[in-house]
């Protein structure tokens, strides 16, 4: 796989687009779908997900991670197959360096919510559970995050003249994932990373992110810092949202570098398809000047690739290999 030791980015700090929810649609379709041409990541504001709601979660990721590490260490698992597991990246082991520093809680659920589903989930802490006195702060922060999230992709489709519905058949109703994610402070930032440079194998990801800078995206050939705003969310397109318009959108590499002094957390909610979806170029993006450029494979298949080769070997999902027009799935 090589050495991925964070390297100096060089590329600084780059505006990612502001799209406000509250303006006029047609202005806000075309923002989404230029900002998925252009870098595949931008951020929104008044996105109508609640102010409380926001705070509540990210009390809940601060409370989840000030457990003693034994209540925490109870629902450890390596095995990437689990939907529901806590991992770490802090004893994986690449060339014989510890490179990755970050502590994962993944929560996978269908939606809306069930109890069935949160009986997989970790019984510490209780702000996890439901409660019958209130609504529980998971579900007061997921319905509306999703909402937003199927809210940015009817936008997507009107801008591209497509149904607004076409993601809300087996493209966008997978499972629901949430991740509370901590990356602790390095104190020699140079030689680990927080994670290394990836392409989301989801639909669409939504990231609540901390002030704490660590953030960064590909942009012209540099890594480069995203700058976020207070309350905002960050988006960016995953790698079938890329495949099945062909291209048109973009799945942009990502990474977290480390901070030597300060630990770092976000919650991040992922869209993604049902397991048996066909994910491949659709016909409204293929025509005799835009010939399919990816494969066709299942969602179940695609995961399966992209974990192969997130271990070193070389699959692509590129028809033509030799125009450098698909995307390695690393």
């Amino acid at each position: 796989m090589g050495d991925l030791r964070p390297e100096e980015g060089g590329g600084g700090a780059v505006s990612l687009p502001v799209i406000d929810l509250s303006l006029g649609r047609d202005e806000v379709s075309r923002a989404v779908l230029h900002a998925g041409k252009d870098i595949g990541f931008f951020q929104v504001i008044n996105h109508g997900v609640p102010g409380d709601a926001i705070r509540g979660m990210e009390a809940l990721c601060e409370e989840y991670f000030a457990m003693p590490e034994e209540d925490r260490m109870g629902f450890y698992s390596e095995d990437n197959a689990k939907a529901n597991r806590f991992f770490s990246g802090s004893t994986y082991d690449t060339g014989g360096a510890k490179l990755f520093l970050f502590d994962c809680l993944r929560l996978s659920s269908p939606f809306p919510i069930d109890d069935d589903s949160k009986n997989n989930w970790p019984h510490k802490p209780q702000t996890l559970r439901s409660d019958a006195a209130r609504r529980d702060v998971v579900e007061r922060f997921t319905v509306p995050t999703r909402a937003m999230a199927m809210e940015l992709l009817r936008l997507l489709c009107e801008a591209m003249g497509l149904p607004s519905d076409y993601f809300e058949g087996g493209l966008g109703t997978g499972n629901m994932t949430m991740t509370l994610n901590r990356y602790p402070a390095c104190p020699d930032p140079g030689t680990m990373m927080g994670l290394p440079p990836h392409c989301d194998r989801n639909l669409l990801s939504l990231l609540l992110p901390s002030a704490v800078p660590g953030l960064q995206f590909s942009h012209k050939g540099k890594w480069t810092d995203v700058v976020t705003l207070p309350n905002a969310y960050i988006v960016n397109f995953g790698l079938p949202l890329e495949v099945v318009t062909n291209g048109v959108l973009k799945s942009i590499e990502h990474r977290v570098v480390t901070n030597p002094t300060r630990t770092r957390m976000s919650v991040g909610v992922f869209i993604t398809p049902t397991p048996n979806c066909l994910i491949g170029p659709a016909e409204e993006f293929l025509g005799e000047e835009n010939p399919a450029r990816y494969h066709a494979v299942t969602f179940n298949e695609f995961y399966r690739l992209h974990s192969i080769v997130k271990h070193g070997l070389s699959s692509v999902l590129t028809i033509n290999r030799h125009e450098n027009i698909g995307k390695e799935m690393l």
